[in-house]
């Protein structure tokens, strides 16, 4: 497994991936195709929602497999799930909300974590515990572009992770933002392409996400082949 790494590293990563794949699976046996997949797309890093009850299993076979692939866990709601989360490797974490136990709970446990927002009143709940790198959910249905736009002049010095809505039809809005640092998408890997073992979808979604990425910052394709 990769060495842990701490919250800065992780935010590069998550930078240099621009839509992280958010995504939900159902059984821990196709985990390490998806991974390979995501990989062989060129996209560094993956978001395991814990939504199902093989998220914990299915991160642990992805860090086991393909220990370049950076693995976060997400919908990390509960204290067991943070646990569970920690225990299989988790390399970050990742809420819709914002718990001062749930994220503050994670930071003392050596684990880094985006907490979600969605209001001013949410963003300075975060600050007020010394969060400054946050998901901003449901990014679409909350406003998008505008909203954080607004947001962006009052607290200068926070960065989101706008998640729920991104497509590539949006996502190149959104990543010109400053103070939006990588979104998060559920297209890439969906929960259908995985039921069916379709990785060959999901490895073509992540290849185009990653020349998508490439071309706003005029980088040759990082994906094999």
């Amino acid at each position: 497994m990769k060495k842990e790494i701490g919250m800065e590293k992780i935010k590069e990563i998550l930078r240099e991936c621009g839509i992280v794949p958010v995504i939900r699976i159902e059984s821990a046996s196709d985990a390490v195709p998806l991974a390979k997949a995501l990989m062989d797309g060129g996209l560094p890093a993956a978001e395991i929602t814990f939504r199902t009850s093989a998220a914990a299993d299915a991160i642990r076979e992805m860090r086991r497999a393909v220990p370049e692939l950076t693995v976060g866990a997400g919908t990390v709601l509960t204290a067991d799930a943070l646990d569970e989360a920690i225990d299989a490797g988790a390399q970050f974490g990742v809420s819709p909300g914002f718990r001062t136990e749930i994220a503050c709970g994670a930071v003392r446990r050596g684990l880094p974590f985006v907490p979600g927002v969605m209001t001013p009143t949410e963003i300075e709940a975060a600050m007020a515990v010394g969060f400054d790198t946050l998901k901003f959910f449901p990014a679409e249905a909350a406003g998008g572009v505008k909203m954080l736009k607004a947001l962006a002049a009052p607290y200068g010095g926070i960065l989101f992770m706008p998640t729920g809505g991104i497509t590539l039809g949006n996502a190149a809005d959104y990543l010109a933002l400053k103070n939006v640092f990588c979104c998060g998408g559920s297209f890439i890997a969906t929960s259908e392409m995985i039921a069916r073992g379709d990785f060959a979808a999901i490895r073509e979604g992540a290849r185009a996400v990653s020349d998508f990425m490439g071309k706003l910052r005029g980088k040759a394709p990082s994906h094999k082949g």
